[in-house]
């Protein structure tokens, strides 16, 4: 029996159940940009293995995808250097704000993981050695429109513009690396494609799509091409699972039970093993920096489903 009709009805749903609730957190202030957009939008797609394509709410609306872009700019990085890549940057969930300095200082300038900022601009630094910044940020974006199949997947400057007027902390962060030798390329350079590559704009069904080999084993069902051997895959997607909301990681997976990447735009990639890919939006932020609703909506999801990785 065709899961289709009943995941369909399931996702309609859950973006009806979504709207009705008033608690919707709060949009990010920080990045002028962002605190600009309307905690009323909702949006969620899930694709599952055989293409089929449930959509709900706000699902062609492009958004700031902030840090879900790390998911992509880690196999990136993997598939460049290998595991080399984990002398730059560990594996372990931090237990701090996404942006906090403490632990640098404690652990000679390496990030504990690559989700942080901190080691998102480890990982950035290692995709620009080689390149000039326009040119690794161009590998970034064709990385993700090949994986999206939509070549008009772009940067919203104005968000890359608001990002780099008030990155302080990140300047802050990447200056320390730089001292221990983390960060091996002009500080600006890297900083300048990690902001940029933060602020491409995706819509949830562009971000499902592009997330499709995380969910079969490294290949693009689309296509039946690898993009990753097996192994990267199951390896990242452990990774979601454990740092993939900074310090509400735990929270995310004893609720949903799913590998995740949040960003601060309110969007969330989540990974079903072998089943699906799925892409929430909802702009308001819980205290963690992880969309609200979004979380809620997958754990939603997850249960009406089974689908959790830890049994239904």
């Amino acid at each position: 029996m065709s899961l289709t009709p009943h995941l369909r009805s399931v996702v309609e749903e859950i973006a009806y159940e979504m709207r009705q609730r008033s608690d919707r957190g709060t949009v990010a202030r920080y990045i002028p940009e962002l605190a600009r957009v309307d905690p009323q939008a909702f949006g969620l797609v899930v694709i599952d293995a055989d293409g089929t394509i449930a959509a709900a709410g706000d699902s062609e609306t492009p958004f700031s995808i902030q840090s879900v872009s790390k998911v992509f700019t880690l196999t990136l990085a993997l598939g460049m250097v290998g595991d080399a890549l984990w002398k730059r940057v560990g594996r372990e969930p931090s237990g701090s704000p996404f942006n906090s300095i403490v632990q640098l200082e404690r652990e000679q300038g390496v990030p504990r993981n690559p989700f942080i900022n901190a080691g998102a601009i480890a990982v950035t630094d290692v995709i620009l050695s080689g390149h000039q910044p326009r040119e690794a940020l161009g590998e970034i974006l064709r990385f993700m429109q090949a994986l999206a199949n939509d070549p008009t997947i772009a940067i919203d400057e104005a968000v890359a513009a608001s990002e780099k007027r008030t990155g302080f902390r990140n300047v802050a962060l990447a200056n320390y690396m730089k001292s221990f030798g983390v960060v091996e390329n002009p500080v600006d350079y890297t900083l300048g494609v990690y902001f940029h590559h933060c602020a491409i704009s995706m819509s949830c069904r562009q971000l499902a799509t592009a997330g499709r080999f995380l969910a079969h084993s490294g290949r693009n069902p689309a296509t039946g091409l690898s993009v990753i051997p097996p192994e990267r895959a199951r390896r990242i997607n452990a990774v979601m699972l454990t740092c993939g909301h900074y310090d509400g990681s735990g929270e995310f997976a004893y609720r949903v039970g799913l590998p995740g990447k949040s960003g601060v735009g309110g969007g969330i990639l989540a990974i079903a093993p072998g089943r699906a890919s799925i892409a929430v939006w909802s702009p308001g932020l819980d205290e963690s920096g992880n969309s609200h609703l979004g979380r809620i909506a997958l754990e939603s999801l997850t249960k009406r489903m089974g689908w959790s990785i830890f049994g239904a």
